[in-house]
């Protein structure tokens, strides 16, 4: 039986990793940590965790946790996540990875120092529904691809308490939102872009980017469009669209595919309109990491791909002209 500590008494954690964990036998969520003291214990009480610790040291010297998840927000990820992998423990890191490329490297290098698996927490990668795409991709079924369009989007109303609209904790749409599109183009393409051809953001009243579109080029000369904005009256939109020679793929919802998506062929003459069978992208990420943490499989989500994710919302931060 595998034990997982949680930092932070996170909103995500019940649906990321709390109740996937519960419908296995092979792990269970065994503490979670809180700075503010009296935080973890509530927490713990209300989810039937058995210990809640006031402070991450507490939980990293804790010889029961196997593995630790990661829900600070994105300031914290690097700190953390390196005490947590030098204290014997693997970790699941929220995304964004960190607040830069630099520091994703650093967390990287940790891990590969003490031998133990850091992943990013695209849960997404490893649904059924996605991996439909990679597969019509891997098999040939796509031809060459010529362009690649990933839009998420969604209100997040400005609230200067919110971490996701303050710049000192990682806070703005690319980082909350707009990782997920980056991550898709490069995940589907297979290389890294080596030009941000322009980009443009729109800015909350901290100053953060409120929305951001961006053109990015790969070597093999795609070019790939991404988008995100969380202003307030933003409806919810999370599609991939791809344009290649048999014709084109649409997915719909890629982020949460279990809550409702559809995928649109479009290859060879012929259209087909249709869904993937699945459960929660989060049962498929718990069963991801575990065969990850257990040597079963090699990672999707963690090394070079996340320092990858990282440098280029660095770039794409670059040429929008946002200070970071």
């Amino acid at each position: 039986m595998l034990r997982i500590g949680i930092f932070g008494a996170a909103a995500i954690a019940p649906q990321a990793i709390i109740e996937p964990a519960r419908r296995r036998d092979d792990v269970m969520v065994h503490a979670v940590a809180s700075r503010r003291p009296g935080v973890a214990a509530d927490y713990a009480k209300k989810h039937k965790i058995a210990i809640g610790y006031d402070g991450y040291e507490a939980l990293l010297a804790d010889p029961q946790i196997d593995i630790v998840y990661n829900a600070l927000p994105p300031s914290e990820h690097a700190k953390w996540s390196i005490a947590a992998l030098e204290a014997g423990k693997h970790v699941l890191c929220e995304k964004p990875f960190a607040m830069n490329g630099a520091e994703a490297a650093q967390m990287v290098a940790a891990a590969e120092r003490t031998g133990l698996q850091l992943l990013e927490a695209f849960h997404d990668r490893h649904h059924p529904a996605f991996l439909h795409i990679m597969k019509l991709k891997q098999g040939g079924k796509l031809g060459q691809i010529k362009t690649v369009k990933a839009e998420f989007a969604a209100t997040i109303p400005f609230d200067p308490r919110s971490i996701r609209h303050d710049p000192a904790a990682g806070g703005g749409a690319l980082m909350d939102l707009g990782c997920y599109p980056v991550h898709w183009v490069r995940t589907i393409l297979g290389e890294e872009p080596d030009l941000v051809v322009a980009a443009s953001g729109t800015r909350n009243p901290l100053g953060v980017d409120e929305s951001i579109i961006a053109t990015l080029r790969f070597p093999s000369g795609i070019l790939a469009d991404v988008s995100c904005g969380m202003a307030k009256g933003t409806p919810f939109k999370a599609l991939l669209t791809v344009q290649c020679e048999h014709g084109s793929v649409e997915i719909e919802n890629p982020v949460l595919p279990h809550r409702g998506h559809s995928i649109r062929e479009r290859l060879n003459g012929g259209f087909r309109h249709h869904t993937v069978a699945g459960g929660t992208t989060y049962d498929y990420q718990l069963q991801a990491l575990l065969d990850v943490v257990t040597g079963r499989a090699q990672p999707l989500t963690g090394g070079a791909d996340a320092v990858g994710n990282m440098m280029v919302i660095d770039a794409i931060y670059a040429k929008a002209g946002f200070e970071r």
